[in-house]
């Protein structure tokens, strides 16, 4: 029996502690979201506040820092997946 993830845009989001993968692991790219800190909003719900967003090259021939295709530094994490959405599309598009 196959893994549930939740997807958006069709795509799998993997979390793993303060890190969010965005994307097929078996295409070439995927999106990498590092949360860098978090604030509690005004009903005391802890969000994600500044996020590093990593277009990633899947390549494993490639050195771990030559894999970083673009790399932006965003706030909230709607403003990260959008952008991050958009970087995936574009580079899987080619």
């Amino acid at each position: 029996m196959g893994e549930e993830f939740l997807t958006f845009k069709g795509k799998p989001l993997v979390r793993s502690k303060n890190t969010i993968y965005y994307g097929d692991m078996s295409e070439k790219y995927v999106i990498k979201f590092d949360v860098l800190s978090t604030k509690k909003d005004d009903r005391g719900i802890e969000k994600a506040d500044k996020i590093i967003v990593n277009l990633i090259n899947n390549d494993p021939d490639l050195k771990e820092a030559d894999r970083v295709v673009k790399k932006s530094e965003k706030n909230g994490f709607y403003n990260a997946m959008d952008i991050g959405s958009i970087w995936l599309e574009r580079a899987l598009k080619g």
